[in-house]
């Protein structure tokens, strides 16, 4: 049988760039340990970027959106209609990580997986039209196989096109009224969790709301219980064509030697995935933040993650990761640009 692309050997992390870029903190005009967190973080990204003084100038911003059948189940506050109208926001300069992407001189592509909005035909949009929006998981799979492989394969596509602009750092964001549903399904299920802990309010369902969409997920995962040992498939079965591409482009990273910023929860349920798919991946995987969405901290604890801010963000579309760039930026910057003690000419503490 034919090896299927993500599960493909992920690039190596550059060990001797890690040991020199270590070296050089503890040269630097400063206690040692004193910037905590910015210190460890650019000894990280020189590993991943295979270069003492690692750089993040290159930005690409791939926007995935995708529309849920299961919001037929009642378990959203906004009507589906929303997603294709936010898609018009995106590429008109409107929506949040619109403007945080033009902030950040970052490249931001926007990628339609499928949305009910018929005929839906927007420039600096690529629609890619797999399906109108994924079926209803409560009553079977959320997507086909040969769906869900093409919505991978669309997230390495955009990967592959932020090779070509040389992208140092890969964010993806996600679209789709009804996702926080199938994210809390997705994560429940491959995580043996309590369905209660890991769904919350979303876009904003009131407390009835949230016990109504915690019982829409329970049926669901007992429906598709016998599947629930095969991560693609637990994709496949709960999870949404924007998840199923940022699963693929988290994976094609890792392959292509992209280090990624992973947004809020759908995202970090993406990564779970990955992760679950070909565990390497995990290497390339930093974390933007800690979001209001009651199950992100489970999903976070479960890949030992510790993401870079904590601001009660909710938004999605990759606007916490991308709030997250210029701290990264900043450490390559103290990292790259401070002197050493013996450029200095300051006296280092005794051996």
């Amino acid at each position: 049988m034919t090896q299927s692309w993500w599960q493909n050997p992920c690039k190596p992390i550059d060990a001797a760039a890690v040991e020199r870029a270590a070296a050089r903190q503890q040269q630097l005009t400063k206690p040692a340990g004193s910037l905590g967190r910015l210190e460890s973080v650019a000894v990280q990204l020189a590993g991943l970027q295979g270069q003492v003084k690692p750089r993040l100038e290159q930005l690409w911003i791939a926007l995935f959106a995708g529309d849920h059948g299961v919001v037929a189940e009642g378990v959203s506050a906004y009507p589906q209609e929303v997603t294709g109208q936010m898609l018009h926001n995106f590429v008109s300069g409107g929506a949040a990580i619109s403007v945080l992407a033009r902030q950040l001189g970052a490249a931001l592509e926007v990628v339609d997986l499928g949305t009910v909005t018929p005929s839906l035909n927007l420039p600096g949009v690529r629609h890619l039209h797999i399906s109108a929006g994924t079926a209803n998981f409560a009553h079977g799979p959320a997507m086909t196989v040969a769906q869900g492989e093409l919505a991978l394969q669309a997230g390495r596509d955009s990967v592959l096109r932020a090779r070509e602009t040389g992208a140092q750092l890969f964010i993806g964001g996600e679209m789709g009224i009804g996702n926080t549903t199938a994210a809390s399904a997705l994560a429940c299920a491959l995580l043996d969790c309590p369905v209660a802990h890991l769904t919350g309010p979303g876009t904003g369902l009131d407390a009835a709301g949230v016990s109504h969409k915690a019982q829409v997920i329970e049926r669901a995962i007992a429906l598709h219980a016998a599947q629930r040992g095969d991560a693609l498939q637990t994709l496949f079965n709960l999870g949404g064509f924007e998840v199923a591409a940022l699963v693929g482009a988290y994976l094609a990273c890792a392959q292509e030697g992209i280090a990624v910023l992973v947004d809020g929860f759908i995202c970090s349920v993406a990564a779970l995935v990955a992760v679950r798919v070909n565990p390497q991946c995990r290497d390339w995987l930093l974390f933007g933040h800690r979001g209001a969405e009651p199950g992100h901290r489970h999903v976070l604890e479960s890949l030992n993650a510790e993401p870079l801010l904590d601001l009660g963000l909710r938004l999605g579309e990759g606007s916490g990761a991308a709030l997250a760039v210029p701290l990264l930026r900043l450490a390559c910057d103290l990292h790259g640009q401070m002197a050493t003690f013996a450029e200095a000419a300051v006296a280092d503490r005794p051996a």
